[in-house]
Order: structure tokens, then sequence, then C-alpha cells
């Protein structure tokens, strides 16, 4: 079930990233989306968490505001022990160099006029270059695209129309990495890549975080692919956290009712072997006017009258697992 609350946050540990009470809101003609709400989130150097849950729950948005594009309607944003939503525009924009975005479109995240080698050091021409020399910069070029799994010989004279999917990504990757940041936002960046080549990606992103000390906020709606590439792994559903617990033996220490659903939609074998009614269709709860008390409680089989009257507080019920339900026990 669908709650707030803070006991997840590691205060007691440096951490990379705080994110306080966020709140993301879009006024629509019907009202009001209500896209996050009451968002806390904590990111420790060299982590990678992972945001999980369905298409509209809030995960980009949230990832979104975080990069202050836009702004969040309210909470606080801090990179380190910089607040960015207390800056002013040219401060903040600067602060945030620290954390880089990878975009689900590669394609569209790249100017298509530009060539390889001037979209890699994009960043640095406009926050200053240094006193490094072209020579230098043609070598940082070409170490980025050598990291990426590129090879600078072939494709730094090229645009991106003249790659495939996987290089525009890498591309993108290595521009993010110019500037050597903190944070590295990655906002479901396989999921229009083909299954081959997201493996790859997957296997550069944890390497990049390796070598580079980054720590990475996941965003994706594959179970799998969060799982196998997070530390730390966050569930969301309409905008509120269910569950926050870590990566190892998700699919068998998950306890709330949400996670359970969301892992017991991806396929397995024994699926082309059931048989009896398909699953019946569910109409989702609006983010305009979303359910009281628990937002899951219209699909969730332990709803009672508590759950619509009241709000769940998310609860360590394990070491390191927290869940926002008002029924479940460990």
């Amino acid at each position: 079930m669908a709650g707030s609350g803070t006991a997840h946050l590691r205060h007691d540990q440096p951490r990379a990233l705080t994110v306080d009470d966020l709140v993301v809101e879009f006024p629509v003609a019907g009202g009001t989306v209500h896209a996050v709400s009451n968002l806390h989130l904590d990111l420790l150097p060299g982590e990678t968490l992972g945001i999980l849950g369905e298409s509209g729950c809030g995960k980009s948005s949230a990832g979104r505001a975080v990069m202050q594009l836009p702004p969040p309607t309210a909470g606080t944003v801090t990179l380190g022990d910089v607040e960015l939503t207390g800056l002013k525009e040219k401060e903040m924009r600067r602060a945030r160099a620290r954390m880089q975005l990878v975009l689900q479109d590669p394609v569209s995240a790249l100017n298509p006029r530009r060539k390889v080698k001037d979209l890699v050091v994009e960043g640095l021409e406009i926050w200053g270059w240094g006193e490094r020399d072209q020579r230098g910069k043609d070598a940082f070029v070409d170490e980025l695209l050598t990291a990426v799994g590129l090879d600078p010989e072939v494709v730094r004279e090229r645009r991106p129309h003249e790659l495939s999917g996987g290089q525009c990504q890498r591309v993108c990757i290595a521009r993010s990495l110019a500037l050597d940041p903190d944070v590295l936002i990655c906002d479901e960046p396989v999921s229009s890549l083909d299954v081959s080549v997201q493996a790859q990606i997957l296997n550069l992103l944890e390497q990049a975080r390796e070598r580079y000390r980054l720590s990475m906020v996941f965003i994706a709606h594959d179970v799998a692919v969060v799982k196998n590439i997070s530390d730390r792994v966050m569930v969301m559903y309409l905008g509120k956290t269910c569950e926050v617990l870590p990566s190892d033996g998700l699919e068998r220490t998950a306890l709330h009712p949400y996670t359970r659903l969301l892992l017991d939609s991806v396929p397995r074998e024994s699926d082309a072997e059931r048989r009896g009614e398909p699953a019946k269709a569910v109409e989702l709860p609006s983010p305009i006017d979303p359910p009281s008390g628990c937002r899951f409680r219209t699909r969730c089989p332990l709803a009672t009258d508590r759950c619509a009257a009241e709000e769940p507080q998310l609860r360590e019920l394990r070491p390191g697992q927290f869940v926002a339900c008002h029924h479940v026990e460990a």
C-alpha cells in the first residue's frame, strides 16, 4: 500500500543526494495531477538506487524534479551539502552540473546537427573548458568514447543519425561523464533498446559507476533490470512510496502487495502451461483524484476500511526493508 514516512532514511551516514518531502503537481483542465506526493529518498556515495513502478507512478517526474527540470512544487533536494531548491537560478545551474541525466530516447536527446566529438564536450564548453588545448580536447574525447565502448576513429566525426540507438545511448553516457558528476540519474535508459543492447548498456553503467565513483538513481519499470543494477530498490505507486528494500533476493523478500503484483507480472516458463480464466482488467485510479488513505487500496487484496481512512507509514519489518502497509508483517 502506498504511504509516507522517513524511516528508511539513513541520517547517520554521509549522503550524495537527499530528497525531503518532494511534491510534484501539474495543473490540468480537470484539476491537478498529483504526480509525486511527499517523497523521501537518500543516496549514499557509490550506491545505485533503483526506482521501480508502473508507467504513471511518478518515478520519471520525481527524477526530473530532483534535477530541477522543472523545480518541484514543494520539498527540498540536497546534492552533497548544497540545497538546490534554495539557490538562485545561475547558482543552481552551476551546482546542478554535478548531477547528470541520461534519458530514455538517446536519439532525440542528441543535437542532430552536431558531431559526436562536439556533443561529448558540450557541457565543458558551456561551463568552461579550462586550460586544455585542442590536442588535449581531442584526447579527452577519445578517452571518454573508449570508456563507453565506442571506437573514436569510427564515431568521432559522425552525427547521431549515422549511429544506432545503442551507440547514441553510449554517446549520451559519455557526455554525462564529461563533467565528472557526483550523481547520475538514468531515466529508463534501456527501455527503447534491443534486449542484447540493454545488457551492454547496463554493464557499461556498472563499469562507469566503479571507474568514476558515481552514485546513480536508476528509474525503470522492468523488475529484472532494476534488480540487476541496483543496490537498493524503492517501489512507487501513484506518487507514493510502497516499499524500500535491498535488491538482493528481491523476488523472495518483497512483502508489499504491490511489489508482489509487479513480480507476479513477470512472464515465466510455467505461465505457458497455466490454465484458467485470464486476469480481469483493472481500471487504475486517477492521479487527479487519488484514493484516500492508501492509494493502492482499490487494487489490494488485503484492503480494509482502515486503509481508506488512514495512510500507512513506512516501517522497518526486516533489516533494511521498509514497507508502507497496515496489514503486512515480516
